[in-house]
């Protein structure tokens, strides 16, 4: 007897006569065929109103169980006790169970080992993911599905955003080209025609594709890696690689642009209510010198925001230090706008401050 249910192929069928009802006597429970034995259990836990799911089987092996409890009517309470007893007696003998096949196996492990391991394993043995792929479909990000849905049928793109929740599908439709955007959304009133088989399949396949990209040991793009670089670059060498970035690949460069956070970005990226958070973790120093450093640079604007958004006997106060320092070498006041742009940026990824969008 199976104690995981699994059914046999056809051939392993066992009883004779009629395999709905054995006599009373005349076939023992040993002469019961395992698609009976399993079949008297489901029956059993579902009277008993266990909560069962045998989803985890495969779809014959399913299919196979439906036809044997459509097939069976009456059984004696001698020969269901017999199963019971026999069921129990298998489970209470098993000491451990592992998933089987290396799809299991992938599933058990899965945030245990490396996820580029998991993928790697899955691409070569040809292992669908575990689970609903829409699922982990509906977990990605809109920009990394954007290349997905460029590269697809107008009718998978519609199914794809079908699936998915309404902000994220409207945040891709407004990142594609104007004609393909409109083309799938005219799909989208037809994909009530597409059978649950093919969305099942296209799932899959759009899994099996976003595993098919090469993994990055870098934890974040290009865009943001240069650009935080960029941000504690001194002014002269950004506006220099900028210069050049723009002149090799605009359109990079415009993504950069829009990733980089410095001293000059504060009045439009800053909430003015958020000011008092922001001077109240600064060292009083460093922040003399950030302000004062942007006096003498070109950046008075940008101090003066800080100073407007604070209360007036703080700021006067600022202002009288700023005043008594005098001039500010660059190095030191670079340092200094640094040390504030990183506290700003510590407290965007901690939550406490929220970044105003920037300009498209």
């Amino acid at each position: 007897m199976d104690t995981a249910l699994s059914l046999p192929a056809s051939g392993e069928m066992q009883a004779t006569g009629d395999p709905g009802m054995p006599e009373t006597g005349a076939h023992p429970p040993a002469g019961l065929s395992r698609r009976q034995k399993a079949a008297i259990i489901v029956r059993l836990l579902i009277d008993a109103g266990a909560d069962l799911s045998l989803t985890g089987l495969p779809e014959e092996q399913q299919q196979e169980l439906i036809r044997q409890l459509g097939s069976m009517r009456l059984v004696d309470r001698a020969t269901v006790e017999a199963v019971v007893s026999e069921f129990i007696a298998e489970l209470e003998a098993i000491g451990l169970a592992f998933p089987g096949g290396l799809q299991g196996a992938l599933d058990a492990l899965s945030g245990k080992v490396s996820e580029s391991a998991i993928a790697r394993l899955r691409r070569e043995a040809g292992v669908k993911g575990g689970g609903d792929p829409w699922e982990r479909i509906a977990g990605i990000e809109a920009g990394a599905l954007l290349p997905l849905i460029e590269s697809e049928s107008i009718e998978v793109g519609a199914v794809l955003l079908t699936k998915i929740n309404v902000s994220k599908a409207a945040e891709i439709l407004g990142l594609l080209p104007g004609e393909k955007a409109r083309r799938i959304a005219y799909a989208m009133s037809m994909t009530g025609a597409v059978s649950p088989e093919a969305v099942e399949r296209i799932g899959q396949a759009l899994v099996a594709r976003l595993d098919s990209r090469p993994t990055s040991i870098f934890e974040e793009g290009p865009v943001e890696r240069v650009g935080a670089i960029l941000n504690f670059s001194p002014a002269n060498r950004r506006d220099e690689v900028l210069e050049g970035l723009e002149s090799e690949d605009p359109a990079f460069a415009a993504q950069v642009k829009k990733a980089i956070f410095t001293f000059a970005n504060i009045p439009e990226r800053i909430d003015p209510r958020d000011v008092p958070k922001i001077t109240r973790v600064l060292d009083p120093a460093e922040l003399v010198t950030a302000l004062a450093a942007a006096m003498q640079s070109g950046l008075e604007a940008q101090a003066e925001f800080i100073l407007e958004n604070m209360s007036k006997r703080m700021a006067d106060q600022l202002r009288e230090e700023i005043s008594e320092l005098g001039s500010v070498k660059q190095k030191d006041g670079e340092a200094a706008m640094n040390a504030v742009i990183a506290a700003i940026r510590e407290m965007e990824a901690a939550g406490e401050i929220l970044f105003i969008a920037g300009e498209e």
